[in-house]
C-alpha cells in the first residue's frame, strides 16, 4: 500500500514514499483500479528515497529548450533574480473528525462540500508478506477476485453495469501489509453505492470462474516480468537488500499462483474481515466528501460498532541483514543501456535522525540541483538519469538505493562517478547554499501534496494504519526547518557506508567495455533470473525467460 511529506521523489512510487506532485506514488497494486493504495503506498520504483524523483518528459523538455536558448552575454542582468519570493502560508492541514468506535475501529470524516461527490473507503490490515511462499501471489488474486466475484445478490459483471450507469466505482486491491475496498460516486447515489460496497466487505461470493481469469492474468505477468529492464534492476535489487527469502521480496510464481483455490480466497478473507459478525482486525475507514456528518457517523456505526473488540497484531520480528557487498550482474542482450543500482539497508519513519536524512537524500539525489544530477549527468554527460538516497518505510527500514541509467559503454564510468558522489556525502563538506535549497524543496512540497481534503484525510489514514501520532506531518515539518549543516554531517557519518552497499548492473553484457571486472569491487556475481516454468523460444507457444 510501496510515505510521509518532502521533496521531490526519484522513483515514481512503488514503494512507501509518494512524489512531490501527489500523494501517488505506490505499489504496483494488484487490484481492480482505484484504491487507497494509490494514495497510502509506493511505490513505482520500489521504496524510494524521499526527495527524489527525476521527471523524464521535464528532462527532455529542459534539454531541448536549451538547445536552442540564445546565448547570454556573460554580464546580462538577471531580473528574475529580483523578484520577492513571498513567505510560505503556514502548514495548516484541514484535519478530518477521528472517531474510535468502542471496539476499537476508526472512522474518519473528512467533510467537503465544494463538489457533489462521496469516497469512501476501509483499510485492512494484512497482506502478502504473510503469504507461505507455496502460495505466493494469493493476497494479488484476492485483490482481483474479490471484486469481479462481486455478492450473492449481485454478482461482479452486474455490478460493473450498476456502476458504469451511475459514474460510480467499487474497487478492492491488496499489497504488502493491507486489503482494502474503495468507492466513490455522486453524492445522490452515495446510500446506494455505500451499501453494495459494505456488501461486497462483508459477504462476497468468491467465483472460480474470475479466480481461473485473475490467475491467467497473473502468469501472463510473471512470463513477462523479464521484458522490462528497469523492472529487473527493482525486483533483484530488493532482493539484495532484503533477501531472496524475505516477505518483502516473496515472488510470486506460476507454480505457487496455480495452487491458490477459493478455498484459500474464502480463509484470507474470513481472517482478515468476516462477516459483519467475526473478524478483528483493526479497521479504517475514511469518508471524504459532500455528505452530512453526523447521518454519515450514524450509518458507519451500524454498519461497524457490532463487529468484534480489535485484536492488535503480533509484533513482527523479520530480519535486515542488508546486502552482501559486491557487484551483481544480470545479462539482457535486448538492450543497448545499463540499469545500475547501489543499495544498501535504509532505516524507518520512527527514528529521529529521519529529517536529517531527508535533506542529506535531497542534496545526494533529490532533482536537478542534487550532487548526483550536477556531477554525473550535467557535467560529465553519463547518466540520462540518476538519483537516489536512504529510504525509510513506516514500519521496516527502506533501502539505501541510488539508481543510474547509462549507455552500456559508459556503465564503469558512471558506477565510479556515483560512487564517488556517495562517498563524498562523508568527505565532501555540506554548504548553507546546499542546506538552504534542499531545505526549500522539501518545505515547499507540502503546498503540493496536501493542497486538498482528499491527501489529508488519507494521509491520516496512513499514519493511524502504522500507529504514528495524528500531528505527524506539522511536527515533522517543523523538524525540517531546524535541520543544520551539522545534523548532515553526523547522519552522512552514521547511515553512509559506501564498503556496505551492494552494486546490481542490468545490462548487454558484450557492449559494456571496459568490463564491469575494471570496477576493481571483487569478482563479479552473476544473477539467474530464470522463470521456473515459463515457456522457452522452443518449445510451444515460444516466450522467453530472460
Amino acid at each position: 500500500m510501496n510515505s510521509l511529506p518532502t521533496g521531490l521523489n526519484f522513483f515514481a512510487l512503488k514503494g512507501h514514499d509518494i512524489s512531490r506532485a501527489a500523494n501517488a506514488a505506490s505499489p504496483a497494486m494488484k487490484g481492480t483500479g482505484f484504491s487507497p493504495y494509490n494514495i497510502l503506498h509506493k511505490t513505482s520504483r520500489a521504496s524510494a528515497p524521499e526527495g527524489m524523483q527525476i521527471l523524464k518528459p521535464l528532462i527532455a523538455l529542459t534539454f531541448f529548450a536549451s538547445l536552442f536558448a540564445p546565448t547570454l552575454p556573460a554580464q546580462q542582468a538577471k531580473p528574475w533574480e529580483q523578484i520577492p519570493i513571498p513567505k510560505l502560508h503556514e502548514f495548516k492541514p484541514h484535519q478530518p473528525i477521528r472517531i474510535e468506535l468502542k471496539n476499537g475501529i476508526v472512522i474518519f470524516l473528512q467533510e467537503d462540500h465544494e463538489l457533489p461527490f462521496v469516497s469512501g473507503s476501509v483499510l485492512i490490515p494484512g497482506g502478502s508478506r504473510e503469504e507461505t511462499p507455496a502460495k505466493a501471489g494469493l493476497v494479488g488474486l484476492y485483490g482481483q477476485a474479490w471484486r469481479t466475484s462481486g455478492t450473492a445478490k449481485m454478482d461482479g459483471d452486474a455490478m460493473d453495469d450498476f456502476l458504469e450507469a451511475r459514474a460510480a466505482h467499487i474497487e478492492t486491491g491488496g499489497d504488502e501489509d493491507s486489503t482494502a475496498v474503495s468507492w466513490d460516486s455522486l453524492k445522490g447515489d452515495s446510500d446506494k453505492v455505500f451499501s453494495l460496497a459494505m456488501d461486497l466487505l462483508f459477504h462476497p461470493k468468491f467465483s472460480k470462474e474470475k479466480l481461473e481469469l485473475a490467475q491467467q492474468q497473473e502468469a501472463t505477468g510473471i512470463v513477462r516480468r523479464n521484458d522490462d529492464e528497469s523492472g529487473i534492476a527493482d525486483r533483484e535489487s530488493a532482493k539484495l537488500v532484503y533477501g531472496v527469502n524475505s516477505p518483502y521480496t516473496m515472488q510470486p510464481e506460476l507454480a505457487s499462483i496455480g495452487a491458490v483455490t477459493i478455498s484459500d480466497l474464502e480463509a484470507w478473507h474470513d481472517r482478515t474481515v468476516g462477516d459483519g459478525k467475526t473478524g478483528s482486525g483493526k479497521l479504517i475507514i475514511g469518508i471524504a466528501g459532500d455528505f452530512d456528518p453526523a447521518a454519515m457517523e450514524a450509518k458507519l456505526r451500524a454498519a461497524f460498532e457490532n463487529l468484534p473488540p480489535v485484536k492488535p497484531d503480533p509484533p513482527r520480528h523479520d530480519a535486515f541483514p542488508g546486502p552482501t557487498p559486491g557487484v551483481y550482474f544480470i545479462n539482457k542482450e535486448d538492450v543497448n543501456q545499463s540499469d545500475v543500482e547501489i543499495v544498501g539497508i535504509g532505516i524507518d519513519r520512527h527514528n529521529p535522525d529521519v529529517p536529517a536524512v531527508a535533506v542529506m537524500n535531497e542534496i545526494l539525489g533529490g532533482g536537478f540541483a542534487s550532487r548526483l544530477f550536477q556531477k554525473v549527468r550535467t557535467e560529465l554527460g553519463l547518466a540520462y538519469e540518476v538519483g537516489g538516497g536512504i529510504s525509510f518505510a513506516y514500519d521496516h527500514p527502506g533501502p539505501f538505493r541510488t539508481v543510474v541509467l547509462t549507455k552500456s559503454t559508459t556503465t564503469v564510468d558512471a558506477t565510479k562517478a556515483a560512487l564517488a558522489e556517495i562517498t563524498g556525502l562523508n568527505t565532501r563538506p555540506f554548504t548553507e547554499v546546499e542546506l538552504a535549497r534542499a531545505k526549500d524543496n522539501l518545505l515547499t512540497s507540502f503546498l503540493f501534496r496536501y493542497d486538498t481534503r482528499d491527501k489529508v484525510l488519507a494521509e491520516r489514514e496512513r499514519l493511524e494504519f502504522y500507529g504514528y501520532p495524528a500531528d505527524y506531518l506539522e511536527t515533522y515539518k517543523a523538524a525540517l526547518e531546524k535541520v543544520t549543516v551539522a545534523d548532515l554531517e553526523r547522519v552522512a557519518k552514521k547511515y553512509v557506508h559506501p564498503d556496505r552497499l551492494a552494486i546490481l548492473v542490468v545490462g548487454n553484457n558484450p557492449e559494456i567495455k571496459p568490463d564491469l571486472d575494471t570496477l576493481d569491487l571483487g569478482p563479479i556475481h552473476p544473477i539467474d533470473i530464470t522463470i521456473p516454468g515459463a515457456p522457452t523460444e522452443n518449445s510451444p507457444g515460444g516466450g522467453a525467460n530472460n
